[in-house]
């Protein structure tokens, strides 16, 4: 069967993993790749070998050629393309944070859903392999039923250095890092009633919020902690790693440092490593995120081949997208949000 051929729109900073991750996914090619700036766009076209290059996105469906479109670019152009990919019928993989705001996340999906063709949001965390192995160690029923968990990213390390951007935004890191900490506890602990957090900016040069502590209310009776800081410093630098205790009612799960997977329960405890794969491209400590774009994208095309929803399809993504919403609603406001009202 033939390759899946692919159009990236966007060739900033983190696109450059994306497509690395292509070159090595079986079944797919990126065959165009576009952005406003020629630059750029020579810049990954010369390193990637695409000859087909765009600096405009209309152009580049007009002249179609591609199966699917993966969208890498900042949040504010997303919903203009994803309706594009839409009016062209053309599958999409939309780079998160989904929209900027709730309202636009679901035009975008219902707009899809209308043009018949499938829409992905790239929340790869859920993808990382120490994550899929918390999963699949519950799934197992090693710790029976959970009712608790915490879900910790805490780093001082400098993400402003690439991303200057990031300091620029009246929202920082829920909307930035949080979005995939929310999404890894509803992948674990399942959809969430209600949501309360409290928020803190500690760096002064910077103007959204740096710290975020959430606490969740599970459908399943579960409650989870999420929790997140870039202005944490620690012995070691846990950069980029998420960290996850659960608590169930025939055993413990926790997930730490350098992907120490311990499981206990009445067998006793169980040590694993889980650490990511260091891919050819990969570096670290970034190669735990490099490793799930790949996922992720293996995931897209055996989706696309089969005809079946993705994990992190737009209308799952809604969610994950309304806990950010409700986070933010609950810190300005001091007050619980009940979740079912945001995703209706």
């Amino acid at each position: 069967m033939a390759d899946l051929r692919g159009a990236l729109i966007g060739c900033g900073f983190f696109a450059i993993n994306q497509m690395h991750g292509w070159t090595d996914v079986d079944g797919a090619e990126i065959v165009a790749i576009c952005d406003r700036d020629p630059e750029r766009l020579k810049i990954v076209g010369e390193q990637f070998g695409i000859a087909r290059r765009y600096t405009d996105a209309a152009a580049l469906f007009a002249d179609g050629g591609f199966d699917f479109v993966d969208i890498a670019t900042t949040v504010s152009s997303h919903r203009a393309l994803v309706e594009m990919a839409a009016a062209h019928k053309v599958p999409a993989i939309c780079q998160k944070p989904f929209a900027p705001s709730l309202a636009d996340a679901k035009a975008m999906v219902a707009a899809m859903d209308a043009a018949g063709v499938p829409l992905m949001i790239h929340e790869n965390f859920r993808w990382q392999a120490p994550i899929q192995a918390v999963r699949a160690a519950l799934d197992a029923g090693a710790i029976g039923t959970p009712f608790w968990g915490r879900f910790s990213f805490r780093s001082g390390f400098d993400v402003f250095s690439g991303q200057p951007y990031l300091a620029e935004g009246k929202r920082f890191i829920i909307e930035d890092l949080g979005i995939h900490t929310l999404d890894i506890a509803r992948f674990i602990l399942g959809d969430a009633t209600r949501l309360t957090a409290r928020t803190k900016t500690v760096n002064p040069r910077i103007k959204g919020e740096d710290v975020a502590t959430i606490l969740i209310d599970h459908d399943n009776g579960a409650t989870s902690i999420v929790d997140v800081s870039y202005a944490t410093r620690l012995p070691v630098e846990p950069f980029p790693q998420t960290l996850i205790e659960l608590d169930g009612t025939e055993g413990t799960i926790r997930l730490g440092l350098d992907y120490r997977l311990d499981v206990t329960n009445a067998s006793g405890t169980t040590v694993t490593d889980v650490s990511p794969a260091l891919l050819s491209w990969a570096s670290r400590p970034w190669h735990n995120i490099q490793e799930s774009v790949f996922k992720i994208q293996e995931h897209w095309v055996a989706s696309l081949t089969a005809g079946t929803e993705t994990s992190t399809s737009g209308t799952d993504n809604l969610k994950t997208f309304a806990l950010v919403e409700a986070a933010y609603e609950s810190a300005a406001t001091g007050q619980p949000v009940e979740i079912a009202a945001l995703v209706a």
